[in-house]
């Protein structure tokens, strides 16, 4: 990973990446752990793909108690938003094919390891989570495929060069909703193309979104049953919203 994020760091001048020698650690472990404990599995909705994938016997607290740090462990299991982005993209490869993409808050690197497979330029798979980085990079080894993982909250500046976001599951949170939302203003004001995929959550910004796609899938690490989650582009502020006079959510 060090020589991937070197490179991102020097190309795209992001300051906001933490010393890379800080995390390699911590990264190197998560790695262990996750190639010895989890299975590799194919994903429901995307067979073409294969993740790690936490199950019963997976002892995942064990990395809870060694970490005092650790956090939820989103990035070992499925979640209806990265499920059907992924089946988008390689249903439809033209979306990103020969086109840089960012996977934004990438977990599991779902998203990102299926615009590869569809035919990207270039894949950036971005997370704030250095376990969701290790699982992302070791994934996309399964899936012979490349990623550059960055570990970075880039929300909080100008967006790196790219061509088209994509955004799977972040829209949980009221607070997180707000702070992604204004990133993907700005990505729009400098011709980025977004796209979102969720399971219809509450923080949706549901009036800046034109659905694509539907598609009934598991969620939140569940392997069999389905939801309805959506596929939507997210687009610019009408007049209206601009000028307050709309609700915007």
């Amino acid at each position: 990973m060090t020589n991937n994020q070197d490179r991102y760091r020097s190309d795209r001048n992001l300051s906001q990446l933490p010393p890379v020698s800080e995390w390699d650690s911590k990264i190197d472990a998560a790695r262990d752990f996750i190639s010895s404990n989890l299975p590799i599995q194919p994903v429901p909705s995307a067979p073409e793909i294969r993740l790690y994938k936490a199950g019963p016997q997976s002892g995942l607290w064990r990395l809870a108690e060694q970490d005092p740090e650790f956090g939820s462990p989103y990035w070992a299991h499925h979640w209806g938003g990265g499920l059907v982005l992924a089946r988008y993209l390689l249903d439809r490869p033209e979306v990103v094919s020969g086109r840089r993409v960012l996977d934004l808050g990438a977990g599991s690197g779902i998203v990102g390891i299926a615009a590869a497979k569809a035919g990207a330029a270039e894949v950036i798979a971005a997370d704030v989570d250095p376990y969701a980085i290790a699982a992302t990079g070791l994934n996309a080894a399964v899936n012979k495929i490349t990623v550059i993982p960055v570990l970075a909250d880039l929300t909080k500046g100008e967006p790196p060069a790219t061509d088209i976001v994509c955004v799977g599951d972040l829209f949980y949170d009221a607070a997180l909703a707000e702070c992604v939302t204004a990133f993907l203003d700005r990505c729009l004001e400098q011709g980025i193309d977004v796209l979102i995929g969720d399971p219809w959550r509450a923080y949706l910004p549901h009036r800046r979104l034109r659905l694509l796609a539907e598609y009934a899938v598991p969620d939140f690490g569940a392997a069999t049953g389905g939801r309805p989650s959506g596929v939507f582009a997210f687009e610019r502020k009408t007049p209206r919203q601009s000028r307050g006079d709309e609700d915007q959510s």
